[in-house]
């Protein structure tokens, strides 16, 4: 498909359909991750090194399933559709999720989890198939406003979720984000149009073994796909323990649930004001200068989070990180789209899926682990250093991101 092709395409349409489903699987993966900590508590009598070390492993579940089968299903998507993949996704999620409001033992919630994984890829499939249809001049800032989507959605589900689990239990929130995948499912098999035209390969054609062959420059593919792993790394590592420290902060006092989906969800507003505008700035002055911006911003805020005294200190920073988070996922997936042919589209967003999904479990594991061994502010220092080391990552080994506009790849 060419450029003129797509601007004449429902590139537009899909934006907006996939904008709100997103936004809604964003909610509903959001609604029970602030307090899944204080879910796995009420399923043993467990010490906090051990709630911290289990919770970690219940988050890994799903991110370790993950990184095997994205490359898997994204193979399968280059060849029959992404919106097929969509499908797939929302409705083996919604089943799984429904299944973790019965769990009764930790090692039952640590199953689903992984369950969970095998059925993942909504939002990145959805990024693919908008990445692929959309002319490449707009692809920054429709991936930016895409993402906008999925972080709207996580900040009104950890509120959403705080006050449901406060009124009602944790359980209940686990059903209402099954029923919420299901409309995700339905959204996108009544709305959404797919143009897709697989790749035929000619009998005689030559195929190179090296998956990298195919794109112009593959070592820029392999630091993108490293910097998602470190990126989410770092993020991740903070989720399963963030409640905890809410009840911390709070010494234990007042509407934990509540405060700590609230903690949870201030990244995203920000992240909703900056993704577009870092977007545009990018597709205008360069992508490489929006995500250098990212680990240098993430560096500052993450550092002061590990020493705060009150929560309300603790807002305030994570309301900033929102604005490193905006200017880093949109624009290594830009960065991506960018520099992959259109008919790897799929294939490269599942490789990043799986970066991502390493670094989801890693962080998981790491993260509870590093809590448990000295304490939550170590968590956030380490995190810092991690952005540190990803920014000298990129400086070093792609010199040419610091340039205006690097290369893109020809359809």
């Amino acid at each position: 498909m060419d450029e003129a092709e797509r601007e004449r395409g429902p590139w537009r349409r899909n934006l907006r359909v996939l904008w709100f489903c997103t936004f809604v699987a964003g909610m509903a993966f959001s609604e029970i991750m602030p307090f899944l900590s204080l879910y796995i508590s009420t399923l043993g009598d467990y010490t906090k090194s051990q709630v911290t070390m289990y919770s970690g492993l219940v988050y890994a579940a799903d991110f370790f399933v993950s990184a095997i089968a994205s490359p898997l299903w994204g193979m399968v998507a280059d060849r029959k559709g992404r919106k097929l993949m969509l499908l797939r996704s929302s409705l083996g999620m919604a089943v799984a999720m429904g299944l973790m409001g019965f769990a009764t033992s930790v090692w039952q919630l640590v199953a689903l989890r992984a369950l969970q994984g095998v059925f993942a890829g909504f939002i990145s499939n959805a990024q693919a198939l908008v990445a692929s249809q959309t002319p490449r001049k707009h692809s920054g800032a429709s991936l930016s406003t895409l993402m906008t989507g999925v972080t709207s959605g996580m900040l009104l589900g950890p509120v959403i979720g705080g006050v449901l689990a406060q009124v009602f239990s944790i359980r209940l929130t686990f059903f209402i984000t099954a029923a919420l995948l299901l409309l995700t499912f339905f959204l996108s098999w009544i709305f959404v149009e797919e143009q897709f035209k697989p790749v035929v390969h000619q009998p005689n054609e030559k195929r190179s073994h090296n998956p990298l062959a195919a794109f112009p420059n593959p070592k820029l593919i392999l630091v993108l796909l490293s910097s998602t792993l470190i990126v989410q790394f770092g993020n991740i590592s903070i989720s399963p323990i963030i409640s905890l420290y809410v009840k911390e902060l709070m010494h234990n006092v007042g509407p934990i649930t509540v405060v700590a989906g609230i903690i949870a969800a201030l990244p995203g507003v920000s992240n909703i004001i900056a993704a577009p505008r870092l977007g545009r700035y990018g597709d205008h002055h360069g992508s490489g200068k929006v995500l250098l911006f990212g680990y240098i911003f993430a560096t500052a805020m993450y550092i002061p989070q590990g020493f705060v005294t009150s929560v309300w200190m603790l807002g305030i920073l994570r309301f900033m990180i929102g604005i490193s988070d905006g200017a880093l996922f949109p624009e290594i997936q830009t960065l991506l789209t960018k520099n992959s042919p259109v008919e790897l589209t799929s294939t490269v967003f599942s490789w990043n899926q799986s970066f991502q999904s390493i670094g989801n479990m890693l962080g998981s594991l790491l993260g509870g682990w590093i809590a448990g061994v000295f304490n939550y502010n170590a968590v956030f220092i380490s995190t810092a250093l991690l952005m540190l080391l990803n920014l000298g990552l990129v400086w070093w080994l792609v010199p040419e991101i610091r340039k205006p506009q690097i290369q893109v790849a020809n359809d």
